[in-house]
């Protein structure tokens, strides 16, 4: 009718092994974020270099003529 009994030596010594595969899964899977978030943030530096060239660039072209439309204005 019942299953057989497992003493509780047996059953602490299950509930360690499950522990142990677990923690092992959760470091597997801690490590593999780690790599994946070191790899993002190098993406993203490149990324956000790019973009501030093309703002000094942007900002550059439009301070050269704001002072090109003051010039003319004053000769």
């Amino acid at each position: 009718m019942s299953a057989a009994r497992k003493s509780p030596t047996q059953m602490a010594l299950d509930a360690l092994d499950k522990i142990a595969r677990h923690e092992k899964e959760c470091g597997e899977r801690w490590a593999e974020a780690a790599a994946e978030m070191k790899l993002l943030g190098e993406i993203v530096r490149n990324h956000s270099a790019r973009w501030e060239r093309l703002a000094w660039l942007v900002v550059t072209t439009v301070v050269i003529a704001a002072l090109g439309t003051l010039a003319r204005g004053w000769f």
